[in-house]
């Protein structure tokens, strides 16, 4: 959780960092399969970790029953969308003819549907980047007589290629973006390193996106009549205004790295590739926060188009110390999980049927996602990788990695020492930010009410007093099982079946024989599937590696 913000935001005085560990990559045992993120390791010293379990009878049992279950999560969903399902008739409008094996793919979904739909004009776009890019870069270092060191060059290629795509995806609507960017930009240069420039950044953006949401995007004929024919040049996604509360935060990143920037010591230049973390946290030259830079940053496609959030500091120092390219896909999902939410498609389907949405749902964008981050290779910088905790892979709170994008919100209440207060705030912003509706506002409430057993939990069994014992890993594998099932289930009221869904769902599995042997079975396998990433999870400690989620 991003609750220790307020704490004061120190620039390290030298770069002595031992990066060759940090990019050291785990090839031996089973951590060959952990994400490599630059700052997944830190150095610790003291306290043997318990010997390794992988061989023991007890974990030779779990193999059997994921050798059993995982396959059979698999089938549940393809029994769903076969023809001969008594509910197949309710959501057959919604499927789309897919290319596996003849089977149909739930294409429903419009953020989806977006990306799946365009991927020949995503790829198009992006050759023509790496094309464009290479000419202007051949271009740029003939014209100087000095090799730059950097790429600060690419900055005007950078926001002339973003505008031209911006006209392309929303036309006209282009004009109403950068007016909202060149507020913004004015607002965070003319606060400066005033302590109101933060409460009027943040008044602003929140403002910005009540009355985007209030006015469909605005209409330029609301203005004036004679202005009508500008609504006529839509785009290719006319709707801009859905997706910009992504953009919202890098507006917020801006001007609170330029405050930060502002009221810090003049940072000292360094001679090797910042961490992530060192790159977020250590700011510019104030000569850097310039316009172009920011529109550069803000208009940046991969992130306009599918996020996360890069905060500025980081984006230009992958500018100026460009970082290596990664890639990490993700297969297709082909069962019909937002068909059944909009056709309302619940009775008749047995309780593994329903609850396969449980851990399906979370990642329908991930694909997309990912595919626009990593793929064009003219991109000089890496973004978070918030998928690599996602709840359905493991057992570790997915919160810290997905919150990353609400780093900017400083609330000062405490911090952890009012954990629950700072939690429910947090959690109510993610949900407005997300969508204005209550629904997102009741996944926000019951995340931040299904948090408070565990941390009441960690401060009646504290692992520095109980861990030792042999117990312990199993009643804390107890309350993994709660936890992945409460905090599932407040992501299914939030993003997809709703309250009357979710009531529905547990009237079926609570009022039956079926219905109550599920459930048993289900927190068994959860059970299974938490002891086996606490083992994993050790198993990276013995090799080093240390996460902090």
């Amino acid at each position: 959780m991003p609750t220790d913000l307020h704490i004061t935001r120190e620039r390290p005085s030298t770069f002595q960092f031992d990066h060759d560990d940090i990019r050291e990559k785990n090839t031996n045992g089973i951590t060959s399969l952990t994400v490599n993120i630059p700052d997944s390791k830190k150095a610790q010293t003291g306290g043997l970790r318990p010997p390794s379990r992988w061989g023991t009878p007890e974990f030779l049992f779990y193999y059997l029953v994921a050798a059993v279950v995982i396959p059979f999560m698999a089938w549940v969903p393809m029994s769903l969308s076969s023809p001969t399902h008594v509910n197949y008739p309710f959501f057959r409008n919604r499927l789309s003819p897919g290319w596996m094996f003849g089977r149909e793919v739930d294409n429903s979904d419009s953020q989806y549907r977006a990306f799946r739909n365009n991927i020949p004009a995503l790829a198009f776009l992006a050759l023509i980047s790496v094309a464009l890019k290479s000419i202007y870069t051949r271009s740029a270092i003939r014209s100087t007589s000095v090799i730059p060191t950097n790429n600060l060059y690419l900055i005007p290629f950078f926001v002339l290629f973003a505008i031209l795509y911006l006209v392309g995806l929303h036309g006209t609507s282009t004009i109403k973006i950068l007016a909202i960017l060149t507020t913004n930009y004015c607002i965070g240069k003319g606060f400066g390193g005033s302590h109101a420039g933060p409460l009027v950044t943040w008044v602003f953006n929140g403002a910005v996106l009540f009355a985007n949401e209030w006015n469909a995007g605005y209409r330029f004929s609301t203005l004036h009549p004679s202005l009508a024919t500008l609504d006529a040049f839509e785009g290719i996604y006319p709707r801009w205004h859905i997706s910009f509360n992504i953009t919202m935060l890098r507006l917020v990143s801006f001007n609170m790295d330029y405050f930060w920037a502002c009221t810090s010591p003049r940072p000292i230049e360094p001679e090797t590739t910042l961490t992530e973390k060192q790159r977020a946290a250590t700011s510019h030259p104030l000569e850097q926060y310039s316009y172009a830079s920011y529109l550069a940053y803000v208009l940046f496609p991969p992130l306009y188009i599918a996020g996360p959030i890069l905060t500025f500091n980081n984006f230009m120092w992958q500018v100026l110390l460009p970082s290596p390219f990664y890639w990490l896909g993700k297969p297709s999902e082909g069962d019909p999980i937002k068909a059944n939410k909009e056709a309302k498609a619940w009775p008749g389907q047995n309780p593994p049927q329903m609850n396969k949405n449980r851990i399906r749902k979370p990642n329908g964008s991930a694909e997309g996602q990912k595919t626009i981050q990593n793929g064009p290779p003219a991109k000089p910088a890496t973004v978070p990788k918030t998928g690599e905790k996602a709840g359905k892979q493991n057992f570790n709170p997915p919160w810290p990695k997905f919150s990353r994008d609400t780093r900017y919100i400083y609330i000062p209440l405490g911090g952890t020492k009012n954990g629950a207060v700072t939690t429910a705030l947090i959690f109510s912003f993610v949900a407005l930010w997300h969508d204005l509706s209550f629904r997102l506002l009741a996944w926000g409430w019951l995340v931040s009410l299904f948090i408070l057993p565990e941390l009441l939990a960690t401060y009646l069994l504290p692992q520095s007093k109980y861990g030792r014992y042999p117990w312990y890993r199993h009643i804390c594998a107890i309350g993994g099982v709660l936890n992945v099932l409460t905090m599932i289930s407040a992501n299914l009221v939030g993003f997809v079946i709703g309250t009357d869904g979710i009531l529905y769902m547990v009237n079926q599995i609570t009022g039956s024989f079926e219905g109550f042997r599920f459930l048993i079975g289900a927190c068994c396998c959860l059970f299974v599937g938490v002891q086996l990433m606490f083992e994993y999870r050790e198993e990276e400690m013995r090799r080093g590696i240390f996460r902090r989620c």
